[in-house]
């Protein structure tokens, strides 16, 4: 099934006070050691697309915070956008609440940081509709607690990622169009990490190495071992000049140089694929609503 949504892959806007929490792609990752805490160290190249969920906020007067829909599988106190409100009200004394809507577009499991995402944008909004004035690396520090990912939404610009991800370097990369694919299974982050076959000692590269062309995913071989799901659409992506893993998966993509190409192989895709064009992006979405407040 495709994604008929215009223009592109973008999403509509469902109200005109609704954030963007874009979707990542993991362009390359190397599991290059394991911390004492068991951790693994980590290099990765994040880069934004134009396609993921929105948020809207109702501030309310009485400090409650609430999420307004449910999301399958994660109770409320357990949603990472709950817990980035509540992390920014300890931090900064806010008395205020808020109601949280949330229209998601990312699967869960899915390797596009759609939780990730989401909790950057509840702290890059509240942030500005609660007054409370912090700067980007003091959001960017309540948002390493809630998860490695995190940091690099609330920065918003592509980087280069060291340590579990949360040392970043931003970078200016080619921007092109991807077709992403997203295969009918859910990936677990800590199954694979705990997986005993995963690769824990590549040697580490640099950034001269990517841009020439090194693009390893370490969790490939243990992913596609896993789920079948996830190989079907890779060895599907094959035809149309290879497909690559974002993060643990099980989101997969390709990379075309323009958006016509990348459509024509959105319409092959099988009725038992689902997929959407995306536009790479180096300066995130999240950043267009912070210069128009």
């Amino acid at each position: 099934m495709t994604d008929t949504t215009a223009p592109h892959s973008a999403i509509t806007r469902p109200r005109a006070d609704a954030w963007p929490a874009p979707a990542k792609l993991n362009l390359m990752l190397r599991v290059v050691g394991r911390r004492p805490d068991g951790y693994h160290e980590l290099q990765t190249v994040f880069q934004f697309i134009d396609h993921g969920d929105w948020l809207w906020f109702d501030v309310r007067p009485d400090g409650i915070v609430r999420r307004c829909a449910a999301l399958d599988g994660v109770p409320e106190d357990d949603d990472l956008t709950v817990r980035a409100a509540r992390a920014l009200q300890r931090a900064t004394g806010c008395p205020l609440g808020v109601d949280i809507h949330c229209e998601k577009h990312l699967p869960m499991g899915g390797g596009l940081g759609g939780g990730s995402s989401d909790a950057a944008t509840t702290l890059v909004a509240l942030n500005q509709l609660w007054g409370t004035g912090l700067d980007t690396d003091a959001l960017a520090a309540l948002a390493l607690p809630l998860g490695a990912d995190v940091p690099v939404f609330v920065h918003g610009h592509a980087a280069w990622g060291e340590g579990v991800g949360e040392r970043l370097e931003p970078v200016t990369l080619p921007e092109p169009w991807y077709l992403v694919l997203i295969p009918p299974c859910s990936v677990a982050t800590r199954t694979i990490f705990q997986h005993p076959d995963l690769t824990r000692d590549s040697p580490p590269i640099t950034l001269a190495d990517f841009l020439s062309g090194d693009v390893t995913n370490d969790c490939l071989p243990v992913v596609r071992r896993e789920y079948p799901e996830v190989t079907s659409a890779l060895d599907w992506l094959s035809a149309w000049g290879g497909g690559r893993l974002t993060g643990t998966g099980a989101c997969v993509f390709a990379v075309f140089d323009d958006a016509a190409r990348a459509h024509e192989a959105l319409g092959n895709l099988p009725a038992a694929l689902h997929g959407f064009v995306a536009k790479g992006r180096n300066r995130s979405p999240l950043l267009e609503p912070l210069a128009d407040r």
